[in-house]
């Protein structure tokens, strides 16, 4: 059992549901994202997604978009970040890690290469928005070689064939796209997420975490009524880029990260 299938089997045994955070890895520096990483475990955060910063990320809103860029700036690639999480593990972090990133920079450096060493590292899934499944067999192969669980991707818009195969392909969890386009900050999360999940739910056993949009703990409690996961983002991205003292923004993470778990727990979800 992977360290991402144990955490949901941990929880499932807790009748809570998870929270996954994402932050831009080397957002502000590389040394501040490993202080972060450790306040969200502290803080309750089931998993951490570390962002391999990239050049054109285009599933990413403006707020995260401005974080890769400022990683980039900063001097974050793969080679440091993949330091930065075998130093996380080296710290004694037990959560889940997660490398959001775009196929050119697994494909520079040789698909097998990028997983093995990520793998080794201590990262336990890859999520890769830019892959569809129908070209993803060598990532496929190469990720159940090294022991990566690659994390397959449903939107309102899929079709009932394409929501199938995701669940066949599907490693660690599915990743439920909570409306079309980009990732950010919205007032409202759409009414098509819940029949989103529910058709997933319907075809496969998998957890099922959803993302885009998310970022109060009232939207938290919406969507882990019925997905198994919340996956938050901007909410804390932003922090990173108001240029705090680092004691003032690892308080602020800190803070939401406590308030947005809290919506996770049964007492908040009228299971307890």
């Amino acid at each position: 059992m992977t360290r991402i299938a144990e955490r949901f089997a941990d929880l499932r045994r807790r009748g809570e549901k998870g929270l996954i955070a994402y932050l831009a890895a080397g957002d502000p520096s590389l040394e501040t994202t490993r202080k972060l990483v450790h306040t969200l475990a502290e803080a309750g955060v089931d998993m951490v997604e570390l962002g391999l910063p990239f050049s054109d990320p285009l599933a990413d809103g403006p707020v995260i978009q401005a974080a890769s860029q400022r990683a980039l700036a900063a001097g974050a690639n793969t080679d440091n970040v993949l330091e930065l999480v075998a130093t996380l593990r080296a710290d004694g972090l037990q959560i889940p890690l997660l490398i959001m990133t775009y196929y050119n920079l697994v494909l520079r450096p040789g698909v097998g290469n990028f997983c093995r060493r990520a793998a080794e590292a201590g990262v336990d899934g890859l999520i890769l928005p830019d892959v569809p499944m129908e070209e993803g067999d060598e990532i496929q192969a190469a990720t159940r070689e090294a022991g990566l669980d690659l994390i397959q991707f449903v939107a309102p818009t899929s079709p009932p064939d394409r929501i199938r195969r995701a669940a066949e392909l599907a490693r660690g969890f599915i990743y439920a796209v909570s409306s079309t386009g980009v990732t950010g900050v919205r007032d409202a999360l759409p009414p098509k997420m819940t029949a989103t999940v529910e058709a997933v739910k319907a075809v496969t056993d998998t957890p099922v975490a959803v993302g885009f949009g998310i970022s109060r703990p009232e939207q938290v409690r919406q969507v882990t009524a019925v997905a198994d996961a919340a996956i938050v983002g901007s909410a804390f991205v932003r922090h990173c880029g108001d240029d705090l003292p680092e004691h003032v923004l690892i308080e602020r993470v800190r803070i939401l990260a406590e308030e947005l778990k809290a919506g996770t727990r049964p007492s908040l979800l009228g299971m307890g």
